[in-house]
């Protein structure tokens, strides 16, 4: 399978369709952008994740709201939260990732954000399953460029010491979207059930959830304009000769170095499986407690917009602490850390008697999210060649969109359909879930960090001999 501690030779024999690739000394690399402007284009880029995540996650808010128009079962309902958002990141988002690799990717951030946002408002102005299963396709296949070509672009704006602090300011976006999809959502349903449900020409009159659909779509419009003040950053850490290279050298370099990749891709394939707990928040909550989607959205916007932001400050901290110590896997360090921390906390959260308790086990996994999270994105880009950046951090992001987005929120309503048989039981499918794999995701991942902190301390010092 590899050795990651192998010599430079064992890293570059990675042979691309119809030719033979070697990797080649690291050249020193042209300067990296100004502070001010690597800066600038990770705010916008943060922006711009910010209306991916809220377009994304809008549909757990109304999912409850939606099943009872259009008379869905839990399974029909996970189908429009899941499947959706993974069919057309695996139709699209992966053939499409070789071109993250070659074109300006600036463009094609603005090209998916126009779609995925006119999806969004399409998909307020669904009348049945069919029309709504469509347009949250479409948005799915908008929103999959955007991630792996933000990345991208931040891991050539920084050197790869400064990549946990960038990621994670770049996933203020991420925090941003999920909580104002709760909050701004749940303030929207408020605002139309107290001054009533507009009445458009050629539509008629909109139901709430319609409302908040086309009202957290469309502006996306005007940001896509904010690309034109962003300048393409030059392209650092290529250690290919050839530059063309096909999703077939990907596969084949992501085996040869299995050691490293394995438990990250491994890792995060059974984590993503229990994520379908927070596409059924809004539904648990009302289920289980009684609360309305307005009084949940508005509460758990807050609580996660503050627990994110304080684990993101924090994850980048502690990662910049372990590695002022010499310790180059702190940002490894810090995913592994957390996880363990939280894990109790995420199996026994939905069995506390209040709201109150609930919510409040649930910051924690906010804050381990908003700690971890950036940290998985940012150990990922330090070690990956730039020539197949795009296409490596499209399969990662591939695994989470289509196993946590997808596929997780449909287990979580097959289990409730099938296994416990009673939608009052969703407590303890999230519960069941939580047990399963959030255990075994650790362990899985915990075997990479020796094999990653020698990948990191050999490109140093092969940047440092090139230098």
């Amino acid at each position: 399978m590899g050795s990651i501690a192998g010599d430079e030779s064992s890293i570059g024999s990675v042979a691309p369709p119809g030719g033979t690739t070697e990797v080649a000394k690291a050249a020193p690399a042209p300067g990296y952008p100004p502070p001010a402007q690597a800066w600038y284009t990770v705010g916008i880029l943060a922006a711009i994740t910010t209306f991916a995540m809220l377009d994304q996650n809008i549909l757990g808010l109304l999912i409850q709201q939606i099943k009872a128009d259009f008379q869905l079962t839990d399974s029909e309902a996970g189908m429009l939260l899941g499947p959706t958002q993974a069919i057309f990141y695996a139709l699209v988002a992966v053939p499409f990732s070789r071109f993250i690799d070659r074109w300006t990717r600036k463009w094609i951030i603005a090209g998916g954000l126009v779609i995925w946002s006119l999806a969004t408002a399409a998909s307020g102005l669904a009348s049945n399953f069919t029309q709504m299963f469509i347009a949250r396709v479409v948005v799915g296949a908008g929103e999959s460029v955007n991630g792996p070509t933000a990345y991208s672009m931040v891991a050539d704006c920084f050197p790869r010491e400064k990549l946990p602090r960038a990621v994670s300011t770049l996933q203020i976006g991420s925090v941003a979207g999920s909580g104002l999809s709760l909050l701004l959502g749940g303030m929207m349903i408020w605002l139309v059930a107290t001054v009533g449900s507009p009445d458009l020409p050629i539509v008629g009159v909109l139901r709430p959830w319609q409302v908040v659909l086309v009202g957290v779509g469309l502006p996306g419009l005007l940001i896509s304009l904010l690309l034109f003040t962003v300048k393409e950053p030059p392209r650092h850490n290529l250690r290919m000769k050839s530059q063309k290279t096909g999703f077939r050298t990907t596969i084949r370099y992501l085996w040869l170095h299995f050691a490293v990749f394995g438990p990250m891709f491994i890792g995060l394939t059974i984590g993503s499986l229990d994520a379908g707990g927070r596409a059924w928040g809004a539904a648990f909550f009302e289920r289980t407690y009684g609360w309305s989607p307005a009084q949940y959205g508005i509460t758990s916007g807050v609580v996660s917009i503050f627990a994110m932001l304080a684990g993101l400050y924090l994850g980048a901290k502690w990662a910049e602490w372990f590695q002022n110590r010499g310790d180059p896997a702190g940002a490894y360090r810090v995913i592994l850390y957390t996880r363990f921390v939280a894990i109790p906390f995420a199996i026994l959260q939905p069995l506390m008697p209040t709201p109150e308790l609930a919510m409040a086990f649930s910051a924690v996994a906010y804050l381990s999210l908003g700690m971890n999270g950036p940290m998985l994105n940012a150990v990922m880009l330090a070690i990956a060649p730039n020539e197949i950046r795009g296409q490596v951090m499209t399969l990662y992001l591939f695994i989470y969109t289509v196993v946590g987005v997808g596929l997780a929120p449909l287990v979580t309503g097959l289990t409730t359909d099938y296994i416990f048989t009673s939608p009052d039981d969703l407590r303890w499918s999230i519960m069941l879930l939580h047990i399963v794999f959030l255990p075994v995701a650790l362990a899985v991942t915990w075997l990479g960090l020796k094999p990653f902190r020698r990948e990191v301390e050999r490109l140093n010092a092969e940047d440092a001999q090139a230098a």
